[in-house]
C-alpha cells in the first residue's frame, strides 16, 4: 500500500507517517521505481501500536526505546512495565496537585459568594483571590 493508504487505515495524516519514519518509529520504506513509498502490513501493525502506546501516555521517545529493544530481539516488558510505573506515579502526583487546586478554587469560589463586589477597591488585587492585605515587606517593594 501507498503512504495515503496507510494513513488512512492507521487513523493519521501522510504527515505523521513521514515524521515517524524521520525519527526512527516507522522503517523507511521500499519504494517504487517512481519513488513512492510502498508499505506492508507490518507498517500497519506498528502503527497500530505507536497508536496504543500514545494512548497509554507514553511519549514517542519512549516508544521508540521499547521498538528499538523490540528491533533488537530483546524483551521490552521490564522496561515498558517501568515506564508505565514512572508514568503511573506522575499522574498520582498532578492528581494530588489537582486537588489541592480544587481546593483553594472551591474556597475563592465560595469566598466569591460572600464578597460585595461594592467592596473591592484595591486597585491591584482582586478580593476573591487574595484573602488579606499583602504585608508590609511586599507593599514596601522588598
Amino acid at each position: 500500500m501507498q503512504i495515503g493508504q496507510l494513513a488512512s487505515t492507521g487513523g493519521v495524516t501522510t504527515k505523521t507517517i513521514r515524521y515517524y519514519e524521520s525519527i526512527g518509529l516507522l522503517d523507511a520504506p521500499a519504494r517504487t521505481a517512481s519513488g513512492y513509498r510502498t508499505y506492508g502490513p507490518a507498517a500497519i501493525e506498528r502503527l497500530d501500536f505507536i497508536k496504543q502506546a500514545q494512548a497509554s501516555g507514553l511519549a514517542l521517545s519512549e516508544i521508540k526505546s521499547i521498538l528499538e529493544i523490540k528491533d533488537a530481539g530483546g524483551q521490552t516488558c521490564q522496561h515498558t512495565t517501568d515506564l508505565l510505573r514512572r508514568h503511573l506515579d506522575e499522574l498520582d502526583a498532578k492528581i494530588i496537585e489537582l486537588q489541592a487546586a480544587r481546593v483553594a478554587l472551591g474556597a475563592m469560589f465560595k469566598r466569591a459568594s460572600a464578597l460585595d463586589p461594592a467592596d473591592c477597591t484595591d486597585a491591584n488585587r482582586c478580593q476573591i483571590i487574595t484573602e488579606t492585605a499583602p504585608s508590609s515587606s511586599v507593599a514596601a517593594g522588598e
